[in-house]
């Protein structure tokens, strides 16, 4: 595989707003295609296979990353991977399209270092924490464990904001998301 189009790398800790600025991004023709990533966790009940992730069991997901399947992955919690399908890139540019990632920062960072000067990787930063937590309580997805490792694991996710390419804070949805536009297009045009 080789890089042969522009990519957008939206990242954000878990509860930043990242996905909901995704799709404000992917409805105004600016050429993106949402890139689905592979995951070893459970299913949620609103939750697609193949649209919102590529469901696969910790067996199948340590197999296709011994077959080098991955442009890049990580373990983000016990048992728990994520990664980014050098197949699913492909599909995406062979369409014409630039393809645009929903991932943690560990992710963003990869995907930044693998596409270099051909992506533009943002980071969505909450208000505050407080902020964030109370969004992940709002969700009401996760045991109160879960919702305890997400909001530490902001915490240590919020160093790494200097090293992307530009930082939105969501106080305001509206104005991070026209703010995430602007980059975007600007970063997009030829």
């Amino acid at each position: 595989m080789s890089a042969s189009g522009k990519c957008v790398i939206i990242s954000a800790p878990s509860g930043a707003g990242k996905t909901t600025i995704v799709h404000h991004l992917l409805g105004h023709g600016l050429g993106l295609a949402f890139s689905v990533s592979a995951t070893s966790r459970a299913q949620r009940a609103y939750e697609t296979d193949g649209r919102d992730y590529f469901f696969l069991t910790t067996e199948e997901f340590k197999q296709r990353i011994a077959k080098d399947a991955f442009v890049e992955w990580e373990e983000v919690y016990p048992g728990q991977y994520y990664g980014t399908l050098r197949a699913e890139i492909d599909r995406i540019w062979s369409e014409g399209h630039h393809p645009i990632f929903d991932v943690d920062v560990e992710g963003g960072l990869n995907l930044k270092k693998f596409f270099g000067p051909g992506a533009l990787a943002l980071f969505i930063a909450p208000p505050s924490i407080a902020i964030l937590e109370q969004r992940l309580r709002s969700r009401a997805t996760e045991s109160p464990e879960q919702l305890q490792r997400r909001v530490e694991k902001a915490g240590h996710e919020l160093d790494y904001a200097s090293r992307f390419d530009a930082v939105v804070v969501n106080d305001r949805l509206e104005r991070a998301c026209s703010e995430t536009l602007g980059l975007v297009r600007t970063f997009l045009s030829p």
